[in-house]
């Protein structure tokens, strides 16, 4: 088979995984837990937030299955994923990310005043997904938004991974690490997540904030010294770490807090979700398949150069068309000015280590549509990728260098764009091997 319909049968395996983490789907097949909940244990109304890139998604299916009783709230999420959402009863708000915006701010802060006139009798039904870090945010006293902004970019540049930025977030924060679950106590809240962090770590997911928090000041404060940031972060967030660390500033909400008896967080939809959607559907399209792993990481570069290694691995034994299946979320840390995303470093990484190497194949992309502060999903590379850019005047490893990434692939014409796809379960990796 031509390059060309590995490339497509890469796509239909990469849309065929987005189908398995639906929100709309995901949601709907839990909310009878919900509803027998609320009629069994005699609540008038449901106080619904719904955070995150698949928030609206999420918040249509809890809609659907709560007609004909009392229900009220919000949902936020990031600018342009709210195409097609209708609703009578809940407040649609759009806000920045990665980095939070003012616009953020507002709509959290409304959401919490909403939520002061909860009790006993309000069940509450918050739906989470991936964004929900910078969606949702609400800085501690002493903090200004501008402060969290340029921690959030200084982390980000640095090439923290998800669990380092977020244990820095859930300690800046009067919603995250468990502090909406304390706003909303004592009513009972029903928590589904759709993650999109690695082992589905219920309190990282958008900074868990109805999940108890194991984290500290002093590991908040360890972050910002690992990546040699102590010295230029904002004074404001030193001045909150270090009251945090003298015991000045209560602490987030651990396991044995009250809190949590009345709390149920149940993960709805996963990266391995999509991933063994993608198997099934290689299987069909007449690919053998084989799952790498759920927990691609480090450096996108190098996931690059681990992955291009396993694929002529594979050829060199081959017995058949294969079909390798990776998931995660990688990271990429900043020297360069270029433009380009986790997915797209990561392809021209493997398309660089695979130069000349025919019959294989890569799609990498974000399951949510956007890669870093692009436009696109990720990119579609092949053997041919590199020779062809040469012939064009490229010159792939200075885009790499500049990190630069978009910009290649944008005049390769193999940036790979879905639009919001409006689920978010991290990345994937399709590798097609013949």
């Amino acid at each position: 088979m031509s390059s060309y319909g590995d490339r497509q049968k890469a796509k239909e395996i990469f849309f065929a995984s987005l189908k398995a983490v639906d929100p709309y789907e995901v949601v709907r097949a839990h909310m009878e837990g919900v509803l027998q909940r609320y009629h069994t244990g005699g609540y008038k109304e449901v106080f619904l937030i719904a955070i995150g890139k698949a928030s609206c998604r999420m918040a249509e299916a809890a809609e659907e299955a709560l007609e004909g009783i009392n229900y009220r709230g919000g949902v936020i999420t990031k600018y342009g994923h709210s195409e097609g959402f209708r609703s009578e009863r809940l407040s649609l708000y759009e806000a920045g990310h990665p980095v939070p915006d003012l616009k953020g701010q507002e709509a959290t802060e409304e959401l919490l005043r909403v939520a002061q006139n909860i009790d006993e009798k309000t069940l509450c039904l918050c739906l989470i997904s991936g964004g929900g870090s910078a969606l949702f945010v609400s800085p501690v006293e002493g903090l200004t938004l501008q402060d969290k902004q340029s921690i959030t970019e200084a982390l980000l540049r640095s090439g923290a991974d998800i669990v380092e930025l977020n244990t820095v977030r859930k300690h800046l924060s009067k919603v995250k690490g468990g502090r909406l679950a304390e706003r909303l106590y004592p009513s009972f809240t029903m928590t589904f997540l759709l993650s999109d962090v690695l082992k589905d770590r219920l309190d990282i997911i958008a900074s868990g904030p109805t999940v108890p928090d194991p984290s500290t000041y002093k590991d908040a404060y360890r972050v910002l010294q690992k990546y040699g940031l102590v010295d230029d972060a904002p004074e404001g967030i030193l001045k909150v770490l270090n009251e945090g660390m003298k015991g000045l500033r209560e602490e987030t909400p651990k396991q044995d807090s009250p809190v949590f008896k009345k709390v149920e967080n149940i993960i709805v939809g996963s990266n391995r979700t999509a991933l063994y959607a993608a198997y099934r559907k290689a299987e069909t399209i007449g690919l053998q398949p084989k799952i790498l792993t759920d927990s691609l990481q480090g450096e996108a570069r190098e996931a690059g150069r681990w992955l291009a290694e396993k694929a002529k691995e594979v050829k060199d034994a081959l017995e058949g068309p294969v079909c390798l299946i990776s998931g995660g979320e990688t990271t990429v840390t900043v020297k360069g000015k270029g433009k380009g995303g986790r997915n797209t470093e990561l392809a021209l990484s493997f398309a660089l280590e695979i130069d000349g190497v025919e019959g294989i194949t890569l799609l990498s992309a974000g399951t949510d549509g956007t890669d870093g502060p692009t436009d696109a999903a990720g990119a579609v590379v092949d053997s041919e990728t590199i020779k062809k850019a040469r012939a064009r005047g490229l010159d792939p490893l200075l885009f790499l260098d500049d990190n630069d990434s978009y910009t290649f692939f944008h005049q390769t014409g193999e940036l790979l764009i879905t639009g919001p796809t409006g689920t978010n379960v991290m990345d994937i990796q399709i590798v097609i091997v013949r």
